[in-house]
């Protein structure tokens, strides 16, 4: 029976510059206030991620009930309702707010338009925090739509002034594909000036279009709550590769590479580069004797860190200042 030959790494895959920045947010609160620091969510939707700071001192919640007086309290990297906010900052809790700026750009772009009287048509899916913290920002005039058939259902209560937006985990195809449709219904809605899918999702969907027809399988790692992820693994299957999801090594199945030379490779945005690493380990076990790295985008995207957490560069110290008690945009 024919055994791998050849790894084949997507590039670019895994960690993005908003799960970076939400990750090194838990750990300096840590490291700067002391265990135990909560955070609203799993900070990311990665099981090894969110162990990993279980380990370290962070306390993962749901209710804010959870939360004792006077603790610090991280809203995660997938952002919160408006309602979490006033809570929060009403409970006196010292906020640190890890979500990504790439959806607080839409929390912004939705604040500013529902003043201007605009509803809203949301493409995402329904339970996943990020379309809860989106859907939140307002109290009524926004629509969830999670495919084309429930654009034909969905009722505004005016036309004149309607926007889209969208969660940014989505797969790029099937966004383009329902915006489409709600663009066929309603011919005057504004679309935002950049697509609301951010860059890495895009950059790891695009990686995988490469990757897909040079392999005879492939293997995309994290975890069943990773929006990103599942689409990876999606578009590779639509493309016509087999492919996996894995969460760890652990689930990798050796049948799978029966009859199988190359093995293409990438990771969810929330998956670390040592998961990758260990794939690969076991996967040269298996046989594979040559690992190659396709060309791709080098992304050089960072995102700043708020307030109170950053690192004083003359010294390298870090700042002491405890954060203004703002919550959410207070920085």
């Amino acid at each position: 029976m024919q055994k791998p030959q050849e790894i084949i790494l997507a590039e670019p895959r895994g960690f993005c510059a908003g799960v970076d920045r939400a990750i090194e947010i838990v750990e300096r609160a840590i490291a700067k206030f002391g265990a135990p620091i909560y955070v609203r969510h799993e900070i990311v939707h990665n099981t090894y991620v969110v162990n990993d700071l279980k380990a370290k001192g962070a306390i993962f919640i749901e209710d804010l009930d959870e939360v004792p007086p006077g603790a610090t309290l991280i809203f995660s990297a997938h952002g919160v309702s408006r309602a979490v906010q006033d809570e929060a900052r009403a409970r006196g809790f010292t906020i640190f707010d890890a979500t990504c700026p790439l959806v607080t750009k839409v929390h912004v772009e939705v604040a500013k338009l529902a003043k201007e009287g605009y509803e809203f048509i949301m493409i995402g899916h329904k339970g996943h925090p990020e379309v809860e913290g989106t859907m939140g920002q307002l109290d009524h005039g926004i629509h969830l739509v999670e495919d084309v058939a429930d654009v034909a259902r969905v009722q505004p209560a005016q036309t004149e002034k309607l926007a889209v937006v969208t969660q940014t985990t989505l797969s790029v195809d099937d966004a383009a594909e329902i915006t489409a449709a709600v663009r066929a219904r309603f011919p005057s809605i504004r679309e935002p000036k950049q697509q609301d899918i951010c860059y890495a999702t895009q950059n790891r969907q695009d990686a995988v279009k490469l990757l897909s027809p040079q392999v005879d399988l492939v293997v995309v790692v994290g975890s069943p709550t990773s929006s990103n992820s599942n689409r990876l693994r999606e578009l590779a299957a639509r493309l016509g590769t087999p492919a996996y999801m894995i969460d760890s090594v652990d689930e990798l199945r050796h049948e799978w590479f029966d009859g199988i030379s190359r093995v293409g490779l990438t990771a969810g945005a929330s998956a670390p580069e040592v998961l990758v690493q260990a794939v690969i380990t076991r996967i040269k076990e298996l046989g594979a004797v040559a690992v190659r790295k396709l060309d791709g985008i080098e992304e050089t995207v960072k995102f700043p860190l708020p307030k109170g957490l950053k690192l004083d560069t003359a010294t390298g110290l870090e700042i002491t200042e405890r954060p203004p008690e703002t919550g959410p945009g207070g920085h």
